[in-house]
């Protein structure tokens, strides 16, 4: 992974020459009413309350858990055990992206989605929220945290949540085989090239005109620069935005050319 210090100067980079977050030269109308109508939609929901109010509970537990980690591991806490709080603070998506997610599920209405790093549920949560008629599929490989996130899922009465444990190798495949379609995945786990792009691969041929794949941590390290390049640049592909943190892709046929946006969130 890249050291704090090359992270901060890529920021500032994408800082510098993303476009700006109001719509403005955004000459596709897609893209413009996703900024507009998504990206900064400032309302309050009321879905914000409950998954906030779960987090700060989480970031209070030090109860201590093994952690099985198939992937590229922790940026911050790599030990075999860590504290439920640790994970809070340090795995789980802040509040500004998994809002952002709620509110993509909520204006585009997926009914399918998959979720690939369940963590402690709190991304989950907002994705389930966002849209309580859709089929969430979540996967975790981590048993102990997997067990935390189903209580979760209970505390907040979430019943449109199938969660997955496991090796992703081994789950994925097996799991959304008998799915018609996948209208929404979110990448959150194995920051490596190689499974994230067999995972994009898998999904592929399940994603329809409307799906939509979003990459958690693309400039994490060179390895997710690379896998989001390639998943990016694949001829089904027509869309594609770069948020720094988050990487979206569309399918949409009605954008004939392909198309690139770094756009500042």
């Amino acid at each position: 992974m890249f050291s704090k210090t090359e992270v901060a100067l890529k920021y500032l980079n994408y800082f510098f020459t993303a476009s700006n977050s109001k719509g403005h030269g955004a000459h596709s109308p897609f893209v413009f009413r996703f900024i507009t109508q998504v990206l900064n939609d400032k309302a309050h929901y009321s879905s914000y309350n409950k998954v906030e109010e779960l987090r700060s509970r989480l970031l209070k537990d030090e109860t201590i858990l093994p952690v099985e980690d198939f992937g590229a591991g922790s940026v911050v806490d790599r030990s075999q055990k860590r504290s439920i709080a640790s994970i809070a603070r340090n795995a789980a998506k802040p509040k500004k992206y998994g809002q952002l997610l709620f509110r993509m599920v909520k204006y585009y209405k997926p009914k399918t989605i998959v979720e690939l790093g369940t963590s402690l549920g709190l991304t989950t949560a907002y994705l389930s929220l966002a849209n309580p008629g859709a089929t969430i599929l979540t996967f975790e490989g981590a048993k102990a945290i997997a067990g935390i996130a189903k209580k979760n899922f209970d505390s907040l009465n979430l019943r449109n949540i199938k969660p997955v444990e496991g090796n992703f190798d081994d789950t994925l495949g097996t799991s959304i085989a008998p799915m018609s379609s996948i209208d929404l995945a979110f990448f959150d786990g194995n920051h490596r090239l190689i499974p994230t792009v067999n995972y994009f691969n898998e999904m592929l041929p399940k994603c329809n005109n409307s799906s939509i794949l979003i990459m958690d941590d693309i400039h994490w390290s060179k390895e997710m620069e690379e896998a989001w390049d390639h998943c990016r640049k694949n001829d089904r592909i027509t869309l594609s935005i770069d948020l720094f943190f988050l990487g979206i892709l569309f399918f949409r046929p009605e954008i004939l050319e392909k198309q690139h946006f770094r756009i500042r969130f």
